[in-house]
């Protein structure tokens, strides 16, 4: 047997004399970390299976288990740190590529906590959102260059291209049945259908029992098309072209064979138990005017009814790709940052491809100013929004709304393990086991879920008012209400801001 360089992630501590051997941990570890041992009527654990899900430390009856992530014992070394050397042993061993979930780990620059947002003082009063109208209904979609109204009758003349309304800037992210369970869609598309906002189906497809919501749906054209037909097209509020994500930029998806069961095979319509395989690029998409065509093309297939965006990745000559998008004919473009999430991505890919997505926002948003094209489109960013706060600041630096997906995940429980691609996800979300599922209840998810976008949405208000703006439209690009701190000259120009401290 060769020696096991590899150290467990987690330790299990759990005090003999308050566990009564209920054996709920065993029962409710989908990683098999505890075990009974009938002989000497004791729970063991084991820490290499461990991934820290903390299911097991918050359902124990008597609170005897403890979950603390376990110090690796090499040497100090400010080069070869303890991730990079368990990589090497893993890969080592195993001679594939490390996968992971959710967004980067890495300590790098998050430009939200160094962005100050303006109050009000003397001259420009506060606006109390309790007592006095607050606007923060968004629209997204192509707007007209103006509108002509016919003075007799006070009616507009000018044909408003189609639009999506939000009760507040705020939509769930694009995660598809396959990379999450039923429970959890249904939660995301009845909480987007009773907040009055919208959910994105991913590129998995739309299951017939969520085609009752399909008022409140994005779906997702990617490039293995899983799911796609005219029914499908028809059955949303808005369409969405995959091109990138934020966790990886430049490659495809896959989903194992193993996930795709009956349901999953009928709604991506793809054989029973075969890969779900997203290759990289789309094999009709090699320049911008093909582009142009899959957009007209998905437009005329639903009588130019429905505004169609495309989903890039942040990468560094964003600006220019999002220009070309909007030519292209795009009604709205989604901006993933490098912090975004994912089921499954190479580690080595999410940690270091694609830029922050403060500096791509800012970016795209200034390079549409100067063509004079900003109104053609409108702007999605995601990729670590965390807060109302995150959302504000991302308004003023040129956004019209934003996606969330983590934070969503976070409202349905999940313990940012970043295990998802294992199928095992003991909170009942990333996983299709019909054991694991049932841990999610869909009226409870909608009802968390609810509960954030509606907390999001009173401070916003507040936040609002607080700068004396009573209408979000108002601070759209405002760059104004924003001043960096602890950033240099370079990131600030970027940004468009000015330093802390620094007059109108």
């Amino acid at each position: 047997m060769g020696v096991k360089l590899d150290q467990s992630e987690f330790e299990v501590k759990r005090e003999l004399e308050k566990c009564i051997n209920c054996e709920v941990c065993v029962r409710q570890c989908s990683n098999d970390v505890h075990e009974y041992d009938a002989e000497d009527k004791i729970i063991n654990s084991n820490d290499d299976k461990c991934v820290g899900c903390h299911r097991c430390e918050s359902l124990c009856p008597t609170g005897a288990l403890r979950i603390e992530r376990k110090q690796p014992y090499f040497k100090e070394n400010y080069n070869w740190t303890a991730s990079l050397i368990k990589n090497i042993y893993k890969q080592a061993e195993s001679g594939g590529v490390i996968l992971t979930g959710m967004g980067t780990d890495k300590p790098y620059v998050v430009y939200w906590d160094y962005l100050l947002f303006n109050a009000s003082q003397v001259t420009n009063p506060s606006i109390d959102p309790l007592r006095e109208p607050m606007e923060i209904r968004t629209f997204i979609g192509s707007k007209p260059d103006k509108l002509i109204i016919d003075k007799n009758n006070l009616t507009l003349k000018t044909k408003l291209p189609p639009y999506l309304e939000l009760s507040a800037p705020i939509l769930f992210s694009a995660m598809s049945f396959g990379s999450i369970s039923l429970n959890a869609c249904r939660s995301l598309a009845e909480a987007a259908y009773e907040f009055g906002t919208y959910y994105n189906t991913g590129e998995g497809g739309l299951h017939k029992s969520l085609q009752k919501y399909s008022k409140n749906t994005i779906v997702q054209v990617a490039s293995g098309r899983f799911g796609v037909d005219t029914e499908y097209l028809n059955n949303s509020a808005a369409i969405e072209i995959k091109i990138g994500q934020g966790a990886k930029p430049g490659i495809g998806g896959h989903l194992p064979g193993e996930k795709v069961s009956e349901d999953i095979s009928l709604t991506r319509m793809i054989p029973l138990g075969t890969d779900a395989i997203s290759p990289a690029p789309h094999h009709d998409i090699y320049s911008i005017e093909d582009l142009s065509q899959l957009i007209y093309a998905l437009k005329e297939a639903t009588n130019y009814s429905k505004p169609v965006g495309v989903k890039v990745s942040a990468v560094h000559n964003i600006a220019p790709i999002a220009s070309g998008i909007v030519r292209a004919g795009a009604d709205f473009i989604s901006i993933d940052g490098f912090r975004g999430g994912t089921g499954a991505a190479p580690q080595i890919i999410r940690d270091n491809v694609g830029i922050p997505i403060e500096l791509a926002l800012s970016a795209v948003d200034t390079r549409l100013r100067e063509e004079g094209i900003r109104q053609k489109a409108s702007i999605i960013v995601g990729g670590s929004i965390r807060s109302s706060a995150d959302i504000i600041k991302a308004i003023a630096l040129g956004a019209d709304a934003v996606y969330i997906a983590t934070a969503a995940l976070l409202a349905l429980g999940c313990h940012l393990c970043q295990k998802c691609y294992t199928g095992k996800c003991n909170w009942g979300i990333a996983t299709q086991d019909p054991y694991l599922t049932k841990r999610i209840n869909p009226e409870i998810g909608k009802r968390r879920l609810l509960g954030l976008l509606k907390a999001w949405s009173l401070e916003i208000k507040e936040m609002l008012g607080g700068a004396g703006i009573n209408a979000i439209e108002s601070l759209r690009g405002n760059r104004e209400h924003l001043r960096g701190i602890n950033l240099n000259e370079r990131e600030l120009a970027v940004l468009g801001i000015k330093h802390a401290g620094e007059a109108w």
